[in-house]
């Protein structure tokens, strides 16, 4: 059933809304004058009506049993925020990416933005002028995280009445007004594809935020069966549900469709509950891919998970849910431990150069291994599948936003770890993730902002952050997640890119990519096609590419130290990179020691 307010032209607009419960359901129409017409009820819960002399721009609600009214929960805009009124949309845009064929995911480079810190203006718009950059740099898929309409604060400037990560979205249909319009966000997606750059939309399916969130009023949307760090889960398997997995795939058909979204990002789906035969993950992987084969260019599904579980990305035949990637936190972790020395949280599981070799060779570090951490047998062997199905990062929103102050990585370890960290995710099997800014050492922080309406929820919003990290033993509070002063300074200084090392370390990523792109090694995915091995005491990890035309050796010291090694080559090897820009040997014979600078990294080709 397709839900919400669609204009069909000529004054005629069909409203359907789900409320399975209820006894009368009513569309308000608010301007330009007020008008109260029931909805008549359909099949399973559906209630719908088509109104004459309503045109786009048009604002209503839905009164529910004769009381009060609210937005329509699947609006697809909001432009008084998530207490006011939905707004009816005409979708009509003149797309010119007809000849668009989509980027196939193995070869898929991700950068991941923020809609709101990305420019000064905060917009979808602003974003297009730096496309030819990004394409230059050779990024080919954009991530958005989500825009999904969030709450603001309307009593102060525009500009910052609404600052949120994006995972507090109450209306899953609704582009974020302060970013722009269904028409920019269209825009955007447009521009991007004549840059032959992919659009990957952040989608939130396992909660609603806390401010603005009327779902319970229309249906039942929650289940108190399974519980999620957000509150109760979303209801995909108890009474009712069938609604909301519909409403759910008709969200991801919605972006896939109307807007030329290239691909799903599905955030944290170990908290999307399902004991179900065939569970909400393997049906919406049915739908969107049924949708694909019906249109010119193929549409994706990638989740982030916390399972290390291959069965999300199985194929159905062979009892897995059909999804296309998922993240890969292992890898992450891995690299992260050994470049910075953290060992508290989740990285107590991680510091050993082994860990990384395994991250390379075997994906999951925890493969049904005891996770101390966890402290309890966790994950379980992948290598059933291809390496092109993992996506990995050494920054990302969240593993930035876990630090206390938000700090990247370009203030917490040397401009040398920069490089040797780039390398490291670059020349991996993987499927790589940049995290705005990376690219050039953005100094700016990337700190967990919010803004909210509600004087209780800011509380409790401040004491779960100072709370978060007491474990931590910090000698001060986190920045106030409410304060507009922490958002601002989480704004990208993208001037930077030009400037010293930054430029060297813009130009650093650009040689890797295109090395990626181009070496037939390096495009190799097949599980079968990388070995890895590792030393602890000289803290060294090597790791072996290879296809049938050609074979690169890359070796990564994190010693602060000089390192010297013998590589197990059977012939001659040429130099392709190295991160210290140190020289050495650019022709290597058998048997030849090579001297690896402190914090670095060289790939030889065989």
């Amino acid at each position: 059933m397709k839900i919400g307010a669609h204009y069909l032209g000529n004054g005629e607009c069909e409203f359907t809304v789900w409320s399975p419960t209820l006894n009368s359901v009513a569309v308000q129409i608010l301007k330009p004058e007020q008008q109260l017409i029931p909805l008549k009820p359909q099949g399973e819960g559906y209630w719908q009506i088509k109104v004459n002399d309503v045109y786009p721009g048009t604002l209503y609600r839905y009164q529910l049993n004769d009381q009060e009214a609210f937005a329509d929960p699947a609006s697809q805009y909001q432009p008084e925020g998530v207490h006011g009124a939905s707004q009816v949309v005409e979708h009509q845009f003149e797309w010119t990416d007809e000849t668009w064929s989509g980027v196939p995911l193995e070869s898929m480079i991700f950068y991941e933005l923020h809609v709101g810190t990305f420019t000064p203006e905060g917009t979808f718009t602003a974003i297009i002028p730096r496309l030819p950059e990004l394409r230059e740099l050779g990024i080919n898929a954009i991530e958005l995280m989500p825009i999904a309409q969030f709450p603001g604060d309307d009593h102060i400037e525009p500009d910052l009445a609404y600052r949120n990560w994006g995972y507090d979205g109450v209306y899953p249909f609704a582009v974020q007004n302060s970013y722009g319009s269904p028409s920019d966000l269209k825009q955007f997606v447009n521009a991007c594809h004549e840059n032959g750059i992919a659009v990957v939309l952040d989608v939130v399916y396992n909660h609603f935020g806390p401010e603005g969130n009327y779902m319970g009023q229309f249906a039942p949307y929650f289940t108190r069966t399974y519980k999620t760090p957000w509150g109760n889960a979303m209801n995909f398997d108890d009474a009712y549900s069938q609604g909301v997995r519909n409403y759910f795939i008709e969200n991801a058909l919605y972006w896939l469709g109307e807007f030329h979204i290239d691909g799903l990002r599905l955030d944290a789906i170990q908290a999307i509950y399902d004991l179900g035969a065939k569970h909400f993950l393997r049906e919406l992987a049915e739908v969107v891919h049924n949708f694909s084969q019906g249109g010119t260019w193929k549409r994706y599904l990638i989740a982030e998970s916390d399972l290390n579980n291959p069965q999300i990305i199985r194929p159905v035949e062979s009892g897995g849910y059909g999804l296309d990637a998922q993240w890969s936190d292992d890898f992450h972790h891995a690299l992260h431990a050994l470049l910075t020395g953290d060992r508290q949280g989740y990285y107590q599981d991680f510091g050993k150069c082994a860990d990384l070799a395994k991250a390379y060779a075997d994906t999951f570090v925890y493969d049904w291994r005891y996770a101390p951490h966890r402290k309890r047998f966790h994950g379980i062997s992948c290598r059933d599948r291809p390496l092109s199905q993992f996506s990995v990062c050494i920054q990302n929103h969240d593993q930035i936003g876990n630090q206390m102050k938000g700090e990247r990585l370009s203030e917490r370890i040397s401009f040398a770890g920069l490089k040797l960290a780039a390398g490291a995710v670059l020349l991996s099997p993987y499927l790589p993730l940049l995290f705005m800014g990376e690219e050039y050492g953005e100094t700016a922080p990337f700190i967990y902002f919010v803004s909210h309406s509600d004087p209780d929820l800011i509380q409790a919003v401040r004491a779960g952050r100072k709370e978060e990290f007491e474990a931590f033993h910090y000698a001060e509070d986190p920045p106030d997640p409410e304060s507009a002063e922490t958002f601002l300074r989480c704004k990208l200084n993208w001037e930077l890119r030009n400037q010293g090392q930054h430029k060297v370390l813009w130009d650093w990523y650009r040689q890797l990519i295109h090395l990626r792109k181009t070496h037939p090694a390096l495009q190799n995915y097949d599980r079968d096609s990388i070995a890895a091995t590792s030393d602890e005491d000289k803290q060294i990890v090597v790791v072996w590419r290879w296809c049938e035309s050609g074979e690169v050796i890359l070796a990564m010291n994190f010693n602060t130290s000089l390192v010297s090694l013998v590589l197990p080559i059977q012939q001659s090897a040429r130099k392709l990179l190295d991160s210290s820009g140190c020289g050495g040997v650019e022709m290597l014979s058998v048997g030849e020691e090579v001297v690896l600078q402190p914090t670095s990294l060289v790939l030889y080709e065989v």
